[in-house]
């Protein structure tokens, strides 16, 4: 592309060696978390939630999990301090879950926050102000120094109005812009509002390092957290937070790095709806989590349902290849994965399985309220034998031949082919039902008697109807199936052999039906059959007339 020379690098990197957090291979525990919906995924709307909206998701978000949820801006709009008013006065806010505010450092700003938060229990007071070098030239246009010391007033004033206000007030700092501040500045400041506030074990403060905007590699924002942790004052009474913005689409992997670096807390949204490209997707982050056995404790355990609400209350979209909460992101179109699907789930069901392991399935999609059938496999053109045979099985019950599989496979996939779409599971029964079940025509028994000769030959008495004439046929054969066929070849006229034979029961208990597949060769080529009865010998004479009356 043409003038890529413009830009440059706009982050600064720790002035020491920060690469402790590389030594490390996963995270081992759930960091705190906050949930930003309501207040920076909110102001990203097009169309911002109603007062009803917020409350319905507010309740939501409690269900979830969140012991901790910044529900906006009350000193910005009326709308935004009704909000917090309705959560108090309404008695909405459970005694173990904590509000969040944002401020700015400005006096008749905190003076309003707190008079919002007046009756409230438990509220984080969010104290920002930008720290960047952009920001600082450009917008503010102010030094280092008066940056300072805007932070420090309004660290100043949280103190003076939490010693006059009735509730248990906790403080958060966030230097905005952090990512694009140089650290030793990024560090001073934070110093500087934490030497304020003076925390301590029972009264712990939060410094929020956010990515306002990604301008790096995740290796490059986990040094910067790394420096942070090892040399903020009073660490073990900070509490250290990570709010990551997704303009490089690094949200996630920003927060991960950040967590093996020392982090304590994540700040986002559900599905990262935030600003321009939003805030890190709490769901996926914290589904990777649970992916590598470490509970995120937060119940997605019906993520459709959490889908629903979302995007009813926001007017936003789950894209379908969302990771975990996408609605396509289990589906499995692709013969080969349908097959190392439907084997890795046979495998399960034989083998004592502790851990989750099937191919092309990260979690069991049951775990967060999805099915297999419907959701995993996805039946089109592309599909193959192994996926197909494997939705007849779990939906209907039956449990075909491995050739058999293949040659109704090919009769699917034409047919979706040919309609260019996808056939739902019911479609994809019904054209088994059409192709291969009990299928009456011109060849039909009417009635079949059997009787044991010497050397285990049977002998079959039946009356065949070919073409609505009926008449009586007498065969031996190896048993009442072979009996049954040459009585049937006399009848039509046709050579052929029974190559393949397959039974099983097709339902449990006393009233079970009984399912019987036949592959019999026809001058040549493998024609298939399939019947049931509640008696195994009709069930096999039915397949093999479905089969004979496919020649016909």
């Amino acid at each position: 592309m043409k003038n890529s020379n413009k830009y440059t690098r706009c982050y600064f990197m720790p002035p020491v060696k920060s690469m402790k957090w590389a030594e490390k291979e996963s995270i081992d525990k759930a960091p705190i978390w906050c949930s930003v919906d309501l207040r920076d995924g909110n102001q990203a709307l097009i169309i911002p939630m109603s007062l009803e909206e917020k409350l319905e998701f507010f309740k939501y978000l409690v269900g979830v999990g969140f012991k901790e949820i910044e529900i906006g801006f009350p000193a910005a709009s009326e709308t935004e301090y009704e909000f917090c008013r309705a959560l108090i006065e309404q008695n909405l806010i459970p005694d173990d879950v904590t509000i969040q505010v944002l401020t700015q450092a400005r006096e008749h700003i905190i003076k309003k926050t707190f008079e919002a938060l007046e009756g409230c229990k438990n509220a984080i007071v969010h104290l920002y102000n930008s720290t960047s070098v952009a920001q600082r030239e450009q917008v503010f246009k102010k030094s280092k120094e008066d940056i300072i010391k805007i932070a420090i007033t309004g660290a100043t004033l949280l103190n003076e109005y939490k010693a006059k206000t009735p509730g248990n007030f906790r403080f958060e700092y966030s230097p905005e812009s952090f990512t694009g501040t140089e650290m030793d500045f990024a560090l001073e400041i934070s110093n500087a509002v934490i030497d304020i506030w003076q925390p301590t074990s029972d009264n712990k403060v939060i410094l929020n390092l956010p990515v306002t905007v990604q301008h790096s590699m995740s290796h490059v924002y986990a040094s910067q957290i790394e420096y942070m942790c090892d040399n903020i004052n009073n660490r073990e009474n900070v509490i250290v937070s990570l709010h990551p913005h997704n303009d490089r689409g690094c949200a996630v992997a920003d927060s991960e790095l950040g967590l093996l670096a020392g982090a304590d807390r994540i700040e986002g949204t559900l599905f990262g709806n935030g600003e321009r490209t939003g805030n890190v997707d709490i769901v996926t982050l914290a589904l990777n989590m649970y992916a590598q056995g470490v509970d995120p404790e937060l119940h997605f355990e019906n993520l459709p349902e959490l889908v629903e609400v979302y995007e009813r209350v926001t007017r936003m979209k789950v894209y379908e290849r969302s990771p975990y909460s996408g609605s396509l992101v289990f589906a499995a179109f692709s013969g080969s994965h349908q097959d190392a699907i439907a084997k890795g789930m046979n495998w399960r069901e034989t083998n004592d399985c502790k851990h989750w392991t099937v191919p092309y399935l990260p979690i069991d999609p049951k775990d967060i309220g999805r099915e297999y059938e419907g959701d995993v496999i996805r039946i089109n053109s592309q599909s193959g034998k192994g996926g197909i045979g494997y939705l007849l099985q779990q939906q209907y019950g039956f449990e075909l031949p491995a050739k058999m599989k293949e040659d109704f496979g090919y009769v699917v996939k034409n047919i979706s082919d040919h309609q260019h779409k996808e056939l739902m599971p019911e479609e994809v029964y019904d054209i088994f039902i059409e192709t291969y079940l009990n299928i009456s025509g011109k060849v039909e028994i009417n009635e079949a008697h059997f009787i044991q000769k010497p050397e285990g030959i049977i002998e079959a008495k039946v009356m065949v109807s070919v073409g609505g004439e009926a008449k009586e046929y007498i065969a031996q054969g190896n048993g009442r199936l072979d009996a049954v066929s040459n009585t049937l070849m006399e009848a039509t006229g046709f050579e052929f052999s029974i190559e393949t034979y397959q039974e099983h029961a097709l339902e449990s208990g006393s009233k079970s039906l009984a399912c019987a597949y036949v592959g019999i060769v026809y001058q040549g080529k493998k024609i298939w059959g399939a019947g049931t009865h509640t008696d195994i010998i009709s069930a096999s004479i039915n397949a093999l007339i479905s089969a004979i009356n496919k020649i016909v």
